[in-house]
């Protein structure tokens, strides 16, 4: 398995992760999907805050961060968003990802990392409490999705 920055060349494979998770997962409340074209719009833009995890030739993860809020108050807080393939699941990829997008973040001077995540999303709550991340709060029924509404859970850590 090879960690490494996202290249242009990556946003296909890159949009049929996020895609999946869009459409068939609750860790976002996103229901529209993302076009090849705008993930590598995104890779070239945020190129030093955009990781893959490659194995065999494939991209089975990948990690990213930006902005938290806009404003100069905001400047050195940013939110990440960590998604692997199913079949990646489990095998230490995420935890690889998230610590490399961290120093990442730390090198450019950030101080905060937030992740917002489903309240559904059990798993991706865990994961980011093994990860050093703390509850810091839970929106009820901000997000729609699935014909239900859903909660936000709010983590965050300090870099």
């Amino acid at each position: 398995m090879t960690l490494r920055r996202a290249a242009a060349a990556d946003a296909e494979a890159v949009a049929a992760i996020w895609n999946a998770e869009i459409r068939e997962g609750v860790s976002t409340f996103t229901t529209v999907e993302k076009t090849s074209e705008q993930v590598r719009a995104v890779i070239e833009a945020e190129a030093a805050a955009f990781f893959v995890a490659e194995r065999a030739g494939q991209i089975v993860g990948f990690a990213t961060y930006g902005a938290f809020r806009g404003g100069p108050g905001y400047a050195r807080t940013v939110e990440h968003t960590v998604y692997l393939t199913p079949s990646a699941r489990g095998q230490g990829l995420g935890r690889a990802l998230l610590g490399q997008l961290e120093d990442a973040a730390k090198a450019a001077g950030h101080h905060v990392m937030v992740a917002g995540v489903g309240s559904e999303n059990a798993a991706g709550i865990a994961f980011h409490k093994t990860m050093g991340f703390q509850e810091v709060g839970r929106l009820p029924e901000v997000g729609r999705k699935f014909h239900r509404w859903m909660d936000l859970v709010l983590l965050q850590k300090m870099l």
